[in-house]
């Protein structure tokens, strides 16, 4: 039988290339592959900076930690965030020791919107204790970031972008991650840029940009992205001149970090998957197409995502319409017809167990994202699916719905 994944990633020629570079460069932590990529996603994204690190959640708790030190943010400041995403947004914001502050999501974007923020903050009676807003461009579709930056200034908060499921998605003609004081990104190995396991994070903002790389390095006092301690210019070595004390940049550490520093081959395997960014974004387009053309018989059953050419599609989200439906076994029948599901990661205040502390506070106070936990699920629509591949997920779908 068939086996349609939903997601997948084919080690071609390029790949396999790229990755015996690295092998006979004979250098695998991070090093010119890692450096090359950084400035090729800041291009792309539209941003000054970009900070690889070994994965999309430590790309975030690097960027909070960040945002921590640049603005003075203490142990319990809220966050507004997302209550409909994978569980990593939240768990790095109560890493960093900050408060997760749930609103409600649009049934179309699956996104927090800046409607749903600003009532929030107006049932407020002070604000003094909120710090961020962390927005998540889920499956692609992209948050109204200008107007949640407009609401940020006015309530004195910063914006964080989780673009970490929208590699290449636009907003009114620019790309997000691009339009937050900073964003992360995830380069897993379903997502659109796949390196296996990657994140980075973006900015246009100088200390950011610096606190993110020594934060992601045990928050050693090395910010150059860059190493320069083999020639004159090496600004450790320079201070080194003064200090009372021998004084090593690389072991020496002025602010508490993590170890999220990548390698070269996820660097080098991201690359070459940007070279074909366009491609990759232009078939994911085609497939959700073809599938929104195919399965519109069943719109009364299943709401279809929404379609634009200026969309990243991560993967196709379905949200059941009829209550009476079960998920759970509409998803067994599309499996046991060769058709891989997943659960729409669910309402993480009321219905992800490592929350569940938050159960009673939020339970009928997020609709939208209750129902979409409960009712919506995604199936493959990557760059790698075959024509033969769509008509078979259409025929599994007739199979299934009559």
């Amino acid at each position: 039988m068939r086996r349609i994944h939903v997601g997948d990633f084919k080690i071609g020629d390029e790949e396999k290339r790229a990755v015996m570079d690295v092998l006979e460069s004979g250098r695998l932590s991070e090093w010119q592959k890692v450096r090359e990529f950084e400035q090729r996603w800041a291009s792309f994204i539209g941003t000054r900076y970009c900070i690889a690190t070994s994965s999309g959640a430590g790309a975030l708790i690097s960027a909070l930690t960040a945002l921590k030190y640049k603005l003075g943010l203490k142990a319990g400041t809220k966050v507004i965030t997302t209550p409909v995403t994978f569980i990593a947004t939240s768990s790095a914001i109560s890493t960093v020791g900050f408060e997760p502050v749930y609103v409600d999501i649009d049934i179309d974007t699956l996104a927090i919107t800046p409607e749903a923020i600003e009532d929030h903050l107006k049932q407020v009676s002070d604000t003094g204790d909120y710090g961020l807003i962390v927005p998540v461009d889920l499956m692609g579709f992209p948050v109204r970031i200008d107007e949640i930056n407009r609401i940020a200034e006015d309530h004195g908060l910063a914006v964080l972008e989780d673009a970490s499921q929208a590699h290449g998605t636009r907003y009114k003609g620019h790309r997000c991650g691009s339009q937050a004081l900073a964003a992360t990104f995830s380069f897993y190995i379903a997502h659109n840029i796949q390196a296996g396991e990657m994140g980075a994070c973006v900015t246009s903002d100088q200390e950011i940009n610096k606190l993110v790389r020594k934060i992601k390095a045990q928050g050693r006092a090395c910010d150059c992205p860059v190493c320069t301690r083999h020639t004159d210019d090496c600004p450790g070595l320079r201070k080194q001149q003064d200090a009372d004390i021998e004084y090593d940049p690389r072991f020496s550490h002025d602010i508490l970090g993590y170890n999220f520093k990548t390698m070269e081959f996820q660097a080098a395997l991201a690359s070459v998957q940007l070279e074909k960014a366009e491609e990759i974004i232009v078939k994911r387009q085609q497939n959700v197409r073809f599938l929104n053309d195919n399965l519109k018989k069943y719109e009364e059953i299943l709401k279809l995502p929404m379609y634009s050419d200026d969309i990243s599609y991560l993967a196709y989200p379905l949200l059941i319409k009829d209550k009476n439906m079960s998920r759970r076994e509409l998803q067994r029948k599309l499996e046991e017809q060769g058709v891989e599901t997943r659960p729409l990661f669910g309402c993480i205040p009321t219905q992800q167990p490592a929350y569940g502390h938050l159960k009673a506070e939020y339970t009928g106070k997020l609709p939208n994202a209750e129902y979409v936990g409960r009712y919506a699920f995604y199936i493959g629509c990557h760059q790698y699916l075959t024509e033969d591949d769509l008509k078979y997920i259409v025929t599994a779908f007739e199979k299934v719905l009559g």
